[in-house]
């Protein structure tokens, strides 16, 4: 019988832990299809093993604070590995909360089917638990893997497109600010900048990884073949950023495809500089079709065309699933939209929640359930992107006590749906 064993890495195991990585060893991490990530059309691009100098440079990546590797070693073989990163998730209230988020996971094909991965997983859930993560996250590649595990879908993105010539506006604007294309290095200042404001206010959005925006400045050709970043920001009348976007036109020879504008990120903190930025990007010279993904399901864009339909969404995928480790935590980290008292059965245990605008408490009772749920239909619920009664009507939640279903949807939904554009 082989000796499983599952730990943390040494330093000197970093290169051997890389190889088991998809991103590292060449095999595949992603769905074939363009994903909600992606703005273009092109799938996942080729993965190509790594050189003995890339194992040095990402070893020396690895070994730092913020990134917790575990592994599973088969008869002393490193066979299959996972990480989590230290990053934070803003909740309703405001609050941003400490969330352990897992990165890098895989299991050599020769080692699947052997439980690895759930030992994996136990085992960095239980690090979370000893550093006081109540709530674990991470994008999954496949949307059957992770469930087992009691994570869920929490965030939804969207992806869509609007035809040039359909893109006219619904009133006239005077912008009292200014638009301006800038350089890499000058979008690697503004981005981290205001990706904190935007991410103090809106709920589901996640810390960027350190380094996330040094890219920036260098620039560089990425491998889909999407031609150069462009970056464009909105200054308000006081001269300050207050929203920014980054867009590509790639070159196509395929007649189809020519002529898109891909935005493959966009901010901003106030109508002006949302009206502004997207009043350019929906006409820029030379193109016909602009296509953005990653946004947020509730894009108020759509509305503020004289054609709706104008804007044609193409694809919903999930983004951020959570994992609830301390269902009492969690709930009394966030605040509600209304007042009320409900008991919520958590898989084994009850739970007296006593929630409000102000915060809420949340401790073990004996009393009657209101409703029972497990702990995956309870983190698709908690940022509030989900409603109770879509899970209810799809047997996830039973209810037992009149309007219980309305009144924790009530309790939960935020004034916007959540929605982060960074991720792990």
């Amino acid at each position: 019988m082989s000796i499983v064993e599952v730990r943390p890495i040494t330093a000197d195991e970093a290169k051997e832990y890389l190889r088991v990585l998809p991103y590292v060893n060449g095999f595949p991490q992603e769905e074939p299809e363009p994903s909600a990530w992606y703005a273009g059309q092109a799938a996942w691009p080729p993965q190509v093993p790594a050189t003995e100098a890339d194992l040095e440079r990402h070893a020396a990546g690895v070994q730092v604070d913020w990134f917790r590797p575990q592994a599973a070693f088969v008869d002393g073989k490193l066979a299959g590995g996972s990480a989590i990163v230290s990053v934070e998730l803003t909740v309703p209230g405001g609050r941003q909360v400490a969330l352990g988020g897992v990165t890098s996971t895989a299991v050599l094909p020769t080692y699947r089917r052997r439980g690895l991965l759930r030992q994996i997983m136990s085992a960095m859930l239980a690090d979370c638990r000893e550093r006081g993560e109540f709530l674990a996250g991470l994008s999954a590649s496949e949307g059957t893997i992770y469930g087992r595990y009691g994570f869920a879908p929490a965030t939804f993105q969207h992806r869509w497109e609007v035809q040039r010539a359909d893109a006219a506006f619904r009133t006239d604007f005077t912008d009292p600010g200014t638009l301006d294309l800038i350089d890499g290095a000058a979008a690697a200042e503004v981005w981290p900048v205001l990706h904190e404001q935007v991410r103090a206010e809106r709920v589901g959005e996640i810390s960027p990884l350190p380094g996330k925006w040094t890219g920036l400045a260098s620039g560089g050709l990425p491998a889909d073949g999407s031609g150069p970043a462009h970056h464009l920001v909105h200054r308000d009348a006081r001269g300050v950023v207050d929203g920014a976007a980054i867009f590509r036109l790639p070159w196509s020879p395929d007649a189809a495809q020519a002529g898109v504008l891909q935005v493959e990120a966009f901010e901003s903190l106030t109508f002006d500089a949302y009206r502004a930025l997207w009043g350019l990007l929906l006409d820029f010279d030379l193109t016909k079709r602009v296509v953005a993904a990653r946004r947020p399901v509730d894009e108020p864009l759509r509305w503020m065309l004289t054609n709706p339909r104008a804007l044609k969404l193409k694809l919903t995928r999930d983004n951020l699933w959570l994992r609830i480790l301390d269902v009492p935590a969690a709930l009394e980290a966030r605040t509600y939209a209304t007042t009320d008292t409900l008991v919520l059965e958590v898989d084994s245990g009850r739970w007296l929640l006593d929630a409000g605008p102000d915060g809420a408490s949340c401790t073990a009772t004996d009393r009657p359930a209101d409703l029972t749920l497990s702990v995956n239909e309870l983190g698709s619920l908690y940022l509030g992107g989900v409603r109770a009664g879509e899970l209810a009507y799809s047997n996830r939640i039973t209810a037992y006590t009149p309007n219980a279903l309305s009144r924790l949807d009530a309790l939960l939904r935020p004034d916007r749906a959540p929605h982060n554009a960074v991720g792990f």
